[in-house]
């Protein structure tokens, strides 16, 4: 394979690959960094931010479901089976218990036949994958939801592979003609991410198997997104990272200044009974140079309204100004605020959080059953995601907490 120079030139490279062969290389990619002393990090990381985009456009470039037109000059959409139209209807019709027709039925087998030698191979054999379109309609309406799973980094790789992620470097020098420069070595972060199973029934009444299959598709991706993304977004602040994903409050080592020794980075600051201005500016000037251009404050609403409105700056200006034409739209100091109710109340974060991640390497699969519930006309559908979070990179972020005297 070619160097690449930027993650440009690699995305062009990549944008119409398979995804099988954009997996492959990333696992190349991984064993020759694993194994090889002398491997180009640096170039090895444009390729896999460039291979990670591809991914991610594949499968979540719609935000609405366009109008099913089945007609015999329907032609499959690009190199993955999950996106095309016949997988679509193939996927609704077979959770409504609907016939499929052939092509549909080809198309149901072509994807569901390589799922039960996947991450998925635990499910019974009626389990299918979602489809491309309506998975990105589900991550969609949960980053539309806001909070943090609306600024982390999604990805969608093969899980237990090492992927480097480039961080902020050294800023550009002053050259004098004619003198050699030399070379930065550029040492990217990476983040390894596992195989835990998310999983959520829904008892959906009977009569959905009458809706179209738009409607039907549409009513999915809103409960599937409000149950197996909610808990994907929980555990990206607050998981523990044993059998669920690494959350930023148990995933990074917070340090206080009375706790810190010889040599310690303090990242963690506290406040007692009030927090006033000088703390939010404390907190500010705590974060690592190179993470505050992409920076923004996360807090529960109760913290927001409770602690940070209605403090002023020395010129007695409002430091929280909310914005009355878009909503969620607000700032602190000119950076972003977003509210997420699963941050405990007392808790702040600010920090780059394109360095706080999530994986989904094989996006979601269904089951569906009306055993469980035969006498009360109710039809279970089993929701399964194999999923992790945590952060990349830890020093991308700094904590300001509310203690006891």
């Amino acid at each position: 394979m070619a160097q690449f120079a930027s993650a440009a030139a690699a995305y062009d490279a990549y944008r119409s690959m398979p995804a099988s062969t954009l997996e492959a290389r990333a696992r190349a990619i991984d064993a020759d960094i694993a194994g090889n002393p002398q491997a180009d990090v640096a170039s090895y990381s444009f390729e896999l931010e460039a291979i990670e985009q591809v991914m991610s456009e594949k499968r979540s470039t719609v935000t609405k479901p366009e109008p099913f037109a089945f007609t015999a000059t329907d032609t499959k959409t690009g190199e993955d089976p999950k996106a095309s139209v016949e997988y679509r209807s193939a996927f609704v019709k077979h959770l409504q218990g609907k016939e499929l027709t052939g092509e549909e039925r080809n198309a149901f087998n072509a994807v569901n036949v390589e799922r039960r030698d996947s991450a998925f191979n635990t499910l019974g054999n009626s389990a299918a994958v979602v489809p491309t379109q309506m998975l990105g309609s589900i991550i969609t309406k949960a980053r539309d939801r806001g909070g943090v799973l609306s600024i982390a980094r999604g990805f969608s790789m093969p899980s237990n592979i090492a992927i480097p992620v480039a961080t902020p470097g050294g800023a550009a020098s002053w050259h004098t003609e004619g003198a050699s420069v030399d070379s930065e070595k550029v040492s990217p972060a990476s983040v390894t991410f596992s195989a835990y199973e998310i999983m959520k029934i829904l008892s959906i009444s009977a009569a959905t198997r009458t809706m179209s299959i738009d409607a039907f598709e549409s009513y999915l991706s809103e409960e599937l997104s409000a149950s197996i993304m909610q808990t994907l977004g929980v555990a990206m602040l607050t998981g523990t990272g044993e059998g669920e994903g690494t959350g930023l409050l148990s995933g990074v080592e917070w340090v206080t200044a009375d706790d810190a020794s010889e040599g310690d980075t303090v990242n963690a600051l506290q406040f007692t009974d009030e927090l006033t201005y000088h703390d939010v500016l404390a907190l500010i000037s705590t974060l690592h140079r190179g993470y505050s251009m992409g920076a923004s404050f996360v807090m529960s609403n109760q913290t927001l309204y409770s602690h940070v409105y209605g403090l002023s700056d020395h010129n007695d200006h409002p430091i929280y100004v909310a914005d009355v034409v878009q909503s969620g739209k607000s700032k602190i100091l000119g950076f972003p605020v977003v509210v997420d109710d699963f941050m405990p109340n007392g808790e702040i974060l600010f920090g780059d959080f394109s360095y706080l991640a999530y994986n989904l390497p094989s996006g979601i699969a269904l089951d569906s059953s009306a055993e469980s519930n035969f006498h009360r006309g109710l039809i279970d559908y089993r929701g399964l995601a194999i999923a992790d979070c945590k952060p990349i990179v830890p020093e991308a972020f700094v904590r300001l907490s509310k203690v006891s005297e």
